[in-house]
């Protein structure tokens, strides 16, 4: 399968973009009287919440600190994070596919591949469950062993299977950009979608994890109306050229090198309305949980 764009591809999705930013130009020239309102509600990633105790337990203290969504991984007891949702009144903001990196549906082992794409069905049975309207699903890895070419074809033959289920469920497969070695532009993650032509693949756009090769305002201009739900992440390139890529992520919110005024622009030009969850160090306690709850505020405000 060919993976490069032609040139009228290329010129046909460049003319979107250069279109968008015209009118983002022509936005910028009128300055809005007062700060616009958005509706974006927060939540936290379960897997990041690192205090001891139940689910039940968990999701209270994210509800005290002012958090109103969780997104809970997949693969976990159905009846028990049921049960706490109920208890806290706290929203189901995504369901977080377990499987993906173990078991990547790109993986030249037919049998691994089988077994991502299960772990990829029940996600999606586990979002339904929730009330998530989307997983957040890592869709390849490129590595030495698999090539670029291999894991976009076997990647979007894969999720076509599970593309039945998802309609069945009315829940959406949410692609995210990861450090993964693959879909490393706007322009070929909006392909990547675009070529499933379903209305069930999507994008989870992570701000933090572009910022070592890009800028979040530009993926989100060109994503568009693919993004169903955000990862609010922050990195620091100079703890990343100091003392190593990972390192980069080890900053506080509003510390990093997130131009933050300029994402929430961003989201308001392609009218961004939904979830922001944070995917953030920090929340090792319910001190912690407030601190990134009160710096997400800050955020979505800016």
């Amino acid at each position: 399968m060919q993976t490069n764009l032609t040139r009228r591809e290329f010129l046909k999705t460049g003319g979107a973009v250069l279109a968008t930013t015209s009118l983002t130009s022509t936005h910028l020239i009128a300055a809005d009287p007062a700060p616009r309102k958005r509706n974006i509600k927060k939540a936290i990633m379960y897997a990041t919440v690192g205090m001891k105790g139940t689910v039940l337990e968990k999701f209270k203290a994210v509800r005290e600190a002012g958090f109103e969504g969780v997104e809970p991984m997949s693969h976990m007891n159905q009846d028990e994070v049921v049960k706490a949702f109920e208890e806290t009144g706290l929203k189901a903001a995504s369901c977080c596919c377990a499987t993906h990196w173990d078991k990547p549906v790109s993986d030249p082992d037919p049998k691994v591949r089988e077994e991502g794409l299960e772990g990829l069905k029940q996600a999606l049975r586990d979002a339904r469950r929730y009330g998530a309207s989307s997983v957040l699903f890592v869709p390849a890895v490129v590595s030495k062993q698999v090539s670029y070419a291999d894991a976009y074809q076997r990647s979007q033959a894969e999720i076509r299977k599970a593309l039945p289920l998802a309609e069945e469920l009315g829940v959406k497969i949410a692609i995210e950009n990861v450090w993964n070695h693959f879909l490393l532009s706007p322009l070929e993650a909006a392909r990547y979608v675009d070529e499933f032509n379903s209305p069930w693949v999507g994008w989870h756009f992570d701000v933090g994890n572009v910022i070592t090769y890009g800028w979040p305002e530009q993926w989100i201009h060109i994503l568009g109306k693919r993004i169903q739900k955000l990862h609010i992440k922050e990195f620091s390139r100079e703890k990343a050229n100091k003392e190593g890529l990972w390192k980069g992520f080890d900053v506080e919110y509003l510390k990093g090198d997130d131009n933050w005024p300029s994402v929430m622009k961003a989201l308001d030009d392609i009218g961004y309305e939904g979830w922001g969850i944070a995917e953030q160090g920090g929340a090792g306690s319910p001190e912690g949980l407030k601190k990134l709850a009160g710096e997400m505020d800050r955020i979505f405000a800016s």
